[in-house]
C-alpha cells in the first residue's frame, strides 16, 4: 500500500466532509506546481477523479478545459478507503443532509408595513384586484418592475399565488388567490 503524505490526507479528509466529496478548495499554501503535482499523484493512485464542474451549482473549478467548461476534483471511493472512511457511510451522511435541507422549515418572511410591497399586496388582496396601470400609478414603478415584484418577491419569496384575468373594462387584472380558493 502506498504511504500517504500529510497534504494528501488533509485533501482527502476535507473532501470527504463536503457535499458530493468535492476536494476543492485545496489547503492554504498549496498552489501552482506543488498543487498540480500533489493532485496528479492522487489521481494516479485513484484517490481523486477529475470530473466536469457544475458551475450552476457553484462547484469550485480545478482547471478550465478551454471550451468554456471546467473540471473539479472529487474524492473517489478508493480515496475514502485510503483515509479509513467507508464510502457507504459518506453517502448515507450526504443523503441525510440532503433530506434535512429539503425538509427544513422555510424561514418565514416578515412583511414591513408602509412599503411599496405591502401596498402592492393590499391592492392585490382587494376583491376587485388591481390592473398593471393601477399598480404602476400607486407605486411609481415601471411596468416590468411591477410584474417582477409579483413574480419574484410575492410569488417566489413570499409564496403567494398571484393570478390574472383579462377584464373587458380594465384589461388584465391581478389578484392574490386566497387559501382554499
Amino acid at each position: 500500500m502506498t504511504k500517504m503524505t500529510e497534504t494528501q490526507t488533509i485533501i482527502l479528509s476535507a473532501g470527504a466532509q463536503r457535499p458530493d466529496n468535492i476536494a476543492l478548495p485545496l489547503p492554504k499554501g498549496l498552489a501552482g506546481a506543488a498543487a498540480k503535482m500533489a493532485v496528479t499523484k492522487m489521481i494516479e493512485h485513484g484517490w481523486l477523479q477529475e470530473v466536469d464542474a457544475n458551475l450552476h451549482r457553484g462547484e469550485p473549478l480545478w482547471r478550465e478545459t478551454g471550451d468554456g467548461h471546467g473540471t473539479t476534483l472529487v474524492v473517489t471511493d478508493a480515496g475514502l478507503l485510503a483515509i479509513g472512511i467507508e464510502p457507504v457511510v459518506v453517502k448515507t451522511v450526504a443523503a441525510i443532509r440532503e433530506h434535512a435541507a429539503k425538509t427544513a422549515a422555510p424561514k418565514p418572511s416578515s412583511l414591513r408595513t408602509g412599503t411599496k410591497q405591502a401596498m402592492l399586496i393590499a391592492m392585490l388582496q382587494r376583491p376587485e384586484g388591481a390592473s398593471i396601470g393601477e399598480i404602476v400609478a400607486a407605486t411609481n414603478w415601471q411596468v416590468h418592475t411591477a410584474r417582477g415584484a409579483m413574480s419574484g418577491a410575492l410569488g417566489k419569496k413570499l409564496g403567494l399565488v398571484v393570478t390574472s384575468a383579462k377584464e373587458e373594462s380594465r384589461g388584465r387584472v391581478y389578484r392574490i388567490r386566497r387559501a382554499g380558493v
